[in-house]
């Protein structure tokens, strides 16, 4: 749990019960993400500001120890069953007009896990047990583990960007910065069937992750290498607004370019003009809708996931990974915590309690 900027502890919590419609995990895997480090660094990711302790997580993986009155699913929901979670749950009115239509991503409320966008906050799944409603849970495919499970989430993000674009099929592409995010999009782009990918950065650590995720090829930028000219379809990955005025010009002349990483939401210096005078089209890439589903199956088809995986920690080891995973010295991929093992299933209270 995050208490505040600097201060995340490991806190102990009753075992929950899940009531009408939902389930309980017990959970046995979480990747670290972007938005956990920015909590536990400032109290608050982007305009979601802390109000009250945090259960941080949301990409996270288990099995169900339990299941509450009411629920459905047949032999996908029951006890036992690995499951991925969706963490997004719409909120009040989830009607969008026509142009919005199954963007259910640009819905106006919506709670996520781990997130601080409302008080009372959405806790997140770094925890042992967690209940959740039924209909947020994915069961995994078969040969899909519950460490890969927790990557269905970022692979999601990634695959939703790769939609995003035109069709890819035989294009050159280049991916600017290859932490996690971008190394997944390198992947979802292979399986997308782009003919040549290109991953840069400034960290040679997640230029070998990017290589072993699929890239063709890759640029240095902290040696001097620079990016490729006359790239058809870009992926900003890094967020760094910096960037923004090389990524530009790499972009051909009316070409695309898909916004994956989050830019601040306070001012920024950023060289824009290629923006213009080269007619590009700059989309912002939000999350997911569904794509979660087309994650797992993409994995069940042998997409692998594990090189990104570079650090795992056990639960207890919390303020340590986070430390890890924010560290641009360390050579992360995706830092993951060890939440609990499988053999933590339903005890004879019927709480998911361990034996």
């Amino acid at each position: 749990m995050v208490h505040g900027p600097g201060d995340v502890r490991v806190d102990e919590r009753p075992v929950p019960a899940p009531g009408p419609g939902e389930v309980l995990l017990a959970l046995e895997w979480g990747g670290i993400c972007g938005s956990d480090i920015a909590y536990w660094r400032h109290g608050a990711s982007g305009t979601a500001t802390l109000v009250h302790p945090l259960v941080l997580g949301h990409e996270v993986a288990g099995r169900i120890a339990a299941v509450g009155p009411g629920v459905t699913g047949g032999a996908r929901i029951t006890e036992g069953t690995p499951v991925t979670v969706h963490p997004a749950q719409p909120v009040g009115d989830t009607s969008l007009p026509e142009r919005l239509a199954g963007r259910t991503n640009l819905l106006p409320h919506v709670r996520y896990f781990g997130s601080a966008a409302f008080d009372p906050h959405t806790d997140g799944g770094f925890s042992e047990y967690r209940t959740v409603p039924a209909a947020q849970l994915r069961p995994l495919p078969e040969g899909v583990s519950t460490e890969h499970g927790a990557l269905a989430e970022p692979l999601a993000v990634a695959v939703h960007a790769v939609r995003r674009a035109p069709a890819l099929r035989d294009r050159a592409v280049l991916v600017n910065g290859a932490g996690p995010i971008g190394s997944l999009l390198v992947a979802a782009l292979r399986h997308a069937g782009a003919a040549h990918v290109t991953a840069a950065d400034v960290a040679q650590g997640a230029l070998e992750v990017a290589r072993a995720m699929g890239a063709h090829d890759t640029r240095d930028l902290s040696e001097g290498q620079e990016l490729p000219e006359d790239v058809e379809v870009v992926f900003e990955a890094s967020g760094a607004p910096g960037a923004l005025g090389a990524v530009l010009r790499a972009t051909a002349r009316g070409g695309h370019l898909i916004q994956v990483g989050n830019l601040p939401g306070t001012p920024a210096p950023a060289v824009l003009g290629d923006l213009v005078t080269r007619e590009i089209t700059w989309s912002g890439s939000y999350r997911f809708v569904e794509e979660i589903d087309d994650a797992l199956a993409a994995m069940r088809d042998g997409l692998d996931v594990t090189p990104v995986i570079s650090h795992r920690f056990d639960l207890a080891e919390g303020a340590r990974a986070l430390a890890v995973a924010a560290d641009p010295a360390a050579g992360c991929g995706k830092v993951m915590l060890r939440l609990g093992g499988p053999d933590r299933l339903q005890g004879p209270d019927g709480l998911g309690a361990p034996r």
